[in-house]
């Protein structure tokens, strides 16, 4: 989300197993200047934990160019939304969830949001009203939605069968976060996500003027770093090595190595972005930026050269992968008040989110 819409039982189990490492350094900052603390020999797994949700990228399989071309187009499928961020494809039974942000009300100047779903065919609905949502991920089982919400400044968690909703991480350190904008899953369960403050509205600052980015395991959340100026999109690499974060207000995208424990080290310059918003992930780790100002996606390649573009003719928010064989990309796109989806098939399947 960027400044623009301002004004307008198994999961639990893998996450608390990923706590008792996280915990080790916990409330630690992993922005480059210092390292984490060291993580007992017992508590450290041979790898890394993948990056892709299970199931989603085929075991040993190799991929050509994910583009047809240096610069291709996504077609509109449906507009008419106010403020359209955070695709995510639920495979069974096949549909793409979406966060609608309404313009800003009240005394506060909080944006509303909805969750609405979007069928094969194009017809939408509403899949859950005042959702308070921004980015959306999934659960490493597919059962939950992850859901960066602002309206109470907490990331939450939906459940995809009845659509209850749950706090996952409330606050940092008994500080309220800004108004959390986007979250990635690694497949152990640890959280990632960025907290800018596009949606804070005329709400207290409780991060003393800092934007970041934290990771959050077992009910407990970690600082990866509070230096990155309005961290917007996040993502994981497939193997769950590389963290990307994207910072709007620096034209920039940045890359962190991750440890088996879910910390993160010194980062580095990954790639440079107009306007770097959401993100998504193939499975060959190639890595599509949304450039909201530029209204297109950049693709680069997992050393981050860049591979060609993807246009959708206007501002543009998010994007993720979709359809039977997820090789559907679909962009988040459009002017306030009309926002729509736009599509494009592409040559290699990627992340739900």
């Amino acid at each position: 989300m960027t400044p623009d819409g301002s004004d307008r039982a198994g999961w639990a189990g893998r996450l608390a197993a990923a706590a008792v490492c996280l915990l080790v350094g916990a409330g630690l900052g992993d922005a480059g200047a210092s390292a984490a603390a060291p993580v007992p020999a017992s508590h450290v797994a041979v790898d890394p934990p993948a990056g892709a949700p299970p199931g989603v990228c085929p075991d040993g399989a190799s991929y050509g160019p994910p583009l047809p071309a240096a610069n291709v187009s996504a077609a509109r499928v449906r507009g008419g939304y106010s403020f359209l961020e955070g695709p995510v494809w639920i495979a069974d039974p096949g549909y793409l969830l979406m966060s609608d942000l309404a313009p800003a009300t009240g005394s506060q100047g909080v944006q509303p949001s909805t969750i609405r779903r979007m069928d094969p065919a194009g017809t939408v609905d509403t899949w859950v009203a005042d959702s308070g949502s921004n980015g959306l991920a999934l659960t490493p089982d597919g059962q939950q939605l992850v859901a960066a919400t602002h309206d109470n400044r907490t990331v939450s968690t939906y459940r995809v069968a009845d659509r209850s909703r749950a706090v996952l991480a409330a606050d940092y350190q008994g500080r309220a976060f800004n108004s959390p904008n986007d979250v990635t899953v690694r497949a152990d369960g640890v959280v990632y996500f960025t907290d800018p403050n596009f949606q804070r509205g005329r709400r207290p600052d409780a991060m003393g003027g800092r934007t970041g980015v934290f990771r959050s395991a077992g009910g407990q959340v970690s600082l990866v770093d509070d230096t990155v100026r309005q961290p917007n999109g996040i993502a994981l690499s497939p193997d769950g090595r590389t963290l990307y974060v994207g910072a709007f207000a620096e034209n920039r995208v940045y890359a962190y190595p991750v440890r088996p424990d879910g910390s993160t080290g010194t980062r580095t310059v990954f790639a440079a972005v107009n306007g770097p918003d959401g993100v998504t992930v193939d499975c060959a780790g190639n890595v599509y930026w949304v450039s909201h100002n530029e209204g297109r996606v950049h693709v680069f390649s997992p050393v981050g050269a860049a591979l060609g573009t993807v246009s959708t003719g206007a501002r543009a928010t998010n994007a993720a992968f979709g359809g039977a064989d997820r090789r559907t990309l679909y962009v988040t796109a459009g002017q306030q008040g009309d926002f729509g989806v736009y599509a494009v098939r592409l040559a290699v399947p990627g992340y739900p989110y």
